[in-house]
């Protein structure tokens, strides 16, 4: 790959970096070994024919149903009402970007603060951004934020979350220069209240758990491990999926100091992986607020006394805090954020935990009908949607995923000996059916 001139800066800048040209410069941010050295194989297309060349490549991707997908992980299947995207595609909304006039992003500004507002009643927690990237951009902040306020560079991770969410996280901790242990579970996939009271005698600022975690799986003492951590005097960071906890103990009443999660499944596509939506919220303490990344929106009164909404914390690069700032946050995701807010309030408070409710009872449908096709546990724990099962035949487990797939099936992922397992709302016990006729006709 030659570099042409649109790569060129001034050599006074490549001098007082220490480099002689270009070349070098490349070489120590972009190894030669993973540079592409060849031309790229891009065919010469008329514009009028492009459309269909492009239809072409794509339709060799595979697309699966919503009712065959039983992967989750972070990114779901959801249903969204039509009137939420006729609403989210009105100009007034349809941008990602922040609402910095507040003279003229008053409604902008009032749909994020109801975002904010029913995001606290779900979580039980007092202040709520608006917001985060994902799920795993808003735990690396919050483990980055344990560490401002309680100056200890060190916090705990589970041993087992997401690889995806675990590389993010290790990414924001190695540039801040903090050291992270993990957390064990033990023999029964609970956490080991033992480890854990070993390590935070080491001194941490913080320690992160998910509920449900990886596995789908709720902790029988997470309460006991809350209290070991509070004891210690650090903070309590929950990683949760919202769907969760309409049906099940909110972060707030477990006690939890930092909430952060995924709002992907509160009425948002999946996007091919993104644009996602972090959660993140605190309790209503000062300490916590003032150092919380992103941007919070606020209600007031104008001049005049009438109702008015502005950008009352936003402690981000831009705005003046530079190398202080507690986040490079720097695309608030509103468009997602609002979408989020008309969604809940489409289907409201009844409708989400009917929705919660019927995911707790299909899942235990689908678990039950997989335990009687010859599958087993990976953990005896309670769980909501997703849950872990060891293949009766594990040394073919890769050859069902693919058995399945040829029948347009995509089935549970593997982590090492189990199959991952995620119901959505699309899916019905005809559909259930249907896939353990699939897995029982497997050879």
């Amino acid at each position: 790959m030659e570099l042409s001139d649109s790569h060129i800066i001034p050599d006074d800048m490549l001098r007082e970096l220490g480099y002689n040209n270009i070349e070098e410069l490349f070489n120590d941010i972009l190894p030669r070994e993973i540079r592409f050295d060849g031309k790229l194989d891009i065919p010469k297309i008329p514009e009028k024919l492009l459309g269909d060349y492009l239809m072409d490549r794509l339709s060799r991707d595979k697309v699966f149903k919503p009712n065959n997908i039983y992967v989750g992980g972070g990114v779901w299947p959801v249903y969204i009402p039509y009137i939420v995207y006729y609403i989210i595609s009105r100009s007034e909304f349809l941008t990602s970007y922040t609402p910095y006039q507040a003279e003229i992003s008053q409604g902008t500004m009032q749909a994020l603060y109801e975002y904010q507002s029913m995001m606290a009643e779900l979580l039980d927690l007092d202040v709520v951004n608006s917001s985060m990237y994902d799920w795993s951009s808003a735990a690396g902040e919050a483990l980055l934020m344990a560490c401002r306020v309680k100056k200890i560079n060190s916090v705990l991770i589970p041993d087992h979350i997401p690889s995806n969410r675990e590389r993010v996280i290790k990414t924001y901790l190695w540039g801040a220069n903090i050291s992270y242990g993990y957390l064990k579970a033990d023999e029964e996939g609970n956490i080991d209240i033992k480890d854990l009271k070993h390590k935070l005698m080491e001194g941490v600022a913080g320690v992160y758990l998910e509920y449900p975690n990886m596995y789908g799986y709720i902790y029988e003492n997470l309460d006991e491990a809350i209290d070991a951590i509070h004891g210690s005097d650090a903070l309590v960071i929950l990683g949760v999926d919202p769907l969760a906890l309409p049906i099940l103990k909110p972060p707030g009443e477990l006690g939890a100091d930092i909430a952060v999660g995924e709002g992907q499944p509160l009425g948002l596509p999946m996007n091919f992986g993104g644009p996602l939506l972090g959660i993140f919220a605190v309790r209503g303490e000062m300490g916590l607020i003032r150092n919380m990344p992103g941007r919070i929106i606020g209600l007031t009164r104008d001049i005049d006394g009438d109702r008015a909404f502005a950008m009352i914390l936003q402690t981000r690069e831009q705005h003046i805090r530079r190398e202080k700032a507690t986040s490079n946050i720097c695309t608030n995701e509103a468009l997602s954020a609002i979408s989020t807010a008309i969604y809940i309030s489409i289907i409201g408070r009844d409708g989400l935990i009917k929705l919660s409710k019927e995911l707790l009872i299909n899942s235990h449908k689908l678990h039950e009908m997989l335990l009687n096709q010859g599958f087993e546990n990976k953990y005896d724990l309670p769980f909501h949607r997703e849950f872990a099962l060891k293949p009766n035949r594990p040394y073919e487990s890769g050859s069902l995923i693919n058995y399945l797939v040829s029948h347009d099936i995509l089935f549970g992922y593997l982590d090492k000996d189990a199959h991952v397992i995620s119901v959505n709302e699309y899916h019905t016990y005809e559909d259930f059916t249907h896939l353990i006729e699939l897995i029982g006709g497997y050879r």
